[in-house]
């Protein structure tokens, strides 16, 4: 395989190598973003705004609660488990002030994924939203934790709206299920007996823990994934130059980017992080599956906007997607699962934007690869980010010829160096390659095209067959607005294609869908189970829960 042929469509502005960050810590590069942009707005949330400087103050005064109250050492773990909220961001930064390792976590795990995640990771902290508090007391003595912060929707947005939205929640929607937490200290609190003591600077090492970031847990026992400070870091520095070239413009300092997806998520977090550090305001949505006020927010000028498939599909499909105001709008990425053509396409048509596409998982940072502006290649997933080497391997970690399949292998300063507490002889191929799971091929220029996750292909009679495609193809179909595909037992053929389907159109009828599979697929490739449905499961950021399909009995 010729040695890194994608480096002939870097553009100018794209280094072949990754700049050394300047910063030794995340709290570093945030505390000087702090300094440079001051009273210019970082976080936005219900209206509110918060400045940088306002946000850079109450991080320091967390920390300083970790510190002096809570008796916290770096290298600690702190659970942080919310939407997004003001809140999170704050936490998150005097979290890494202090020198903790970040945990961050799903609020809406159940009682057993939390009780999981907390023993594995050991943390003995946690900020949590109260809506999720009944489900920490179910818990917390199988746990380490001893620390307990408790915030409500509310709390940073200020005067009388903190202690309406905080009513309405609690005693109008009902949202906050009773619970008892005996010595858990309020957001507020915690705030206010942290600003009586300046926090003690840490002094932080590139190469320590900044968070365990758990992987989705949608194929068995979820496990941490230790990202150092470099890493993310290194990650920030290899994409925020395409920041700087959006299909219809430079994004600057005092732009905004809407932040739909959850910060727990390694997509939004690196994001909001990268955008930080460049100025831009991160407008946070606290709950996108309210489209409803969702499209209401759109309404007002944005410059970017992250999105997974589905989030884009669905706006893509509201009947109020006109009102959408992309006037201002620079350009939109997408990540976390395959953007499909037909998105990619239609919301080229209604907005004149080009949506990049970002490929990359939760053990590296997040960003592997990307389309390059003005250079997209739908059906790919672009080329590696500078300073990141990618093989297509076989088993025996050998590499393939150029379009062979096999799994895709990567190494680069944002790779991380393994999961906690855990063995990883088998994570890594020798020469440090880290083995994704993805099934791919690379055209001989360098893109490279995702064929599937390696444990979801289908065996159909020794053949070959992968979701994405069936996916793919499906989709296109104009009486179909999503569809999953599984593979399921059968005695003669092993395994056969399973399709669940939401129609668009509600005439759509499962000979017609027969009848385009057969004009679009071969025979093995068909699926032999239609089912329509009302949704399809994902997880809390929009992926498919290929496994929950999996797991279900065949209708006979």
């Amino acid at each position: 395989m010729k040695e890194r042929p994608w480096l002939q469509h870097y553009p100018d502005y794209m280094p072949a190598e990754i700049i050394e960050p300047p910063y030794q810590s995340i709290a570093a590069m945030l505390e000087e973003a702090s300094i440079k942009f001051g009273d210019r707005p970082a976080l936005e949330n219900m209206d509110v705004s918060m400045s940088f400087a306002q946000m850079n103050t109450l991080a320091n005064d967390f920390a300083s609660f970790l510190q002096h109250e809570c008796n916290l050492r770096p290298g600690d773990r702190i659970a942080i488990q919310m939407p997004n909220l003001m809140q999170f961001q704050v936490a998150l930064l005097g979290a890494l002030k202090a020198g903790l390792i970040v945990v961050n976590t799903n609020p809406l795990y159940t009682p057993r994924e939390m009780q999981h995640q907390f023993q594995d990771s050991g943390a003995v902290a946690i900020v949590i939203l109260a809506n999720f508090a009944h489900n920490l007391e179910k818990i917390l003595p199988q746990t380490s934790i001893r620390n307990i912060v408790i915030t409500e929707i509310g709390d940073l947005l200020g005067g009388f709206k903190k202690h309406l939205v905080n009513f309405v929640v609690k005693n109008v929607r009902k949202m906050v299920p009773p619970y008892r937490l005996v010595g858990a200290v309020t957001f507020t609190q915690a705030l206010a007996l942290g600003k009586k003591k300046p926090h003690n600077v840490v002094k932080i090492s590139k190469e320590d823990v900044a968070f365990l970031q758990y992987t989705g847990g949608t194929t068995g026992l979820s496990k941490g994934a230790a990202l150092t400070h470099r890493n993310v870091l290194c990650n920030v520095e290899q994409v925020v130059p395409s920041l700087k070239h959006s299909s219809k413009g430079s994004l600057e300092a005092g732009d905004t980017a809407v932040i739909p997806l959850p910060l727990y998520h390694i997509y939004a977090l690196t994001v909001s992080l990268m955008c930080l550090s460049s100025g831009l305001c991160c407008r946070l949505v606290t709950n996108p599956r309210d489209f409803d006020a969702f499209i209401k927010l759109l309404g007002k000028p944005f410059h970017t906007m992250i999105g997974v498939n589905t989030l884009y599909n669905a706006l893509l499909n509201h009947p109020s997607f006109s009102k959408v105001n992309t006037s201002a709008v620079k350009g939109c990425s997408a990540g976390g699962m395959a953007l499909q053509e037909v998105v990619f396409q239609r919301w080229l048509e209604k907005t004149g934007i080009a949506i990049s596409e970002g490929y990359g998982l939760s053990e590296t940072s997040p960003v592997l690869t990307y389309q390059i502006t003005g250079k997209e290649r739908m059906g790919t997933i672009g080329v590696p980010i500078p300073g990141t080497e990618v093989q297509i391997m076989d088993d025996a970690g050998n590499p393939v010829p150029f379009g062979h399949p096999g799994e895709l292998c990567a190494r680069g300063p944002q790779v991380f160096k393994g999961y906690w507490q855990k063995d990883n002889s088998n994570v890594f191929h020798p020469g440090g390659w880290f083995k994704t799971g993805d099934i791919a091929e690379m055209d001989p220029d360098g893109y490279i095209r995702i064929v599937d996750r390696k444990k979801d292909m289908i065996l159909v009679s020794g053949f070959n067959v992968f979701p994405n495609e069936i996916e793919g193809v499906l989709a296109a179909h104009p009486k179909v607005m999503e569809v999953a595909a599984v593979g399921v037992k059968d005695a003669q053929c092993g395994e056969v294609v399973k399709i669940v389907v939401v129609k668009k159109d509600v005439s759509l009828t499962k000979e017609e869908l027969e009848a385009y599979c057969k004009e679009n697929f071969t025979g093995y490739k068909r699926p032999k189970h239609i089912e329509f449905r009302d949704e399809i499961p994902k997880t809390n950021v929009g992926k498919i829960l290929r496994r929950a399909l999996r797991d279900e009995p065949v209708a006979s």
